[in-house]
């Protein structure tokens, strides 16, 4: 496989930091809130609403949004469509790795 074929299998969703963050966080943690989320991925919370929102629309997460009390609560859960994209890019990066 040749550089220009490896560019063509990564995932637009992981090239930003965050995203592959909030992804990593989520496989080992199938549901967080967002305070969770944002302690494990260093975010801030505009950041880490921009890119959850985004992953979203890829359909690579659920995003749940509740009230406690007169609080929001938010909680994100993967999906399976975004485990096995988070799968895929990991075994990629393993494949390039081992060469």
């Amino acid at each position: 496989m040749d550089k220009m074929e490896d560019k063509q299998v990564f995932d637009p969703a992981f090239q930003a930091q965050a995203r592959l963050a909030i992804m990593a966080a989520l496989i080992s943690k199938p549901t967080l809130d967002f305070k969770g989320l944002k302690e494990i991925t260093g975010t801030t919370d505009g950041n880490l609403s921009t890119h959850t929102i985004k992953l979203e629309e890829w359909g690579y997460l659920e995003i749940k949004k509740s009230f406690v009390g007169r609080r929001p609560h938010s909680t994100y859960t993967l999906t399976n469509k975004g485990r096995e994209a988070f799968k895929k890019y990991v075994e990629t990066l393993n494949n390039i790795l081992k060469r």
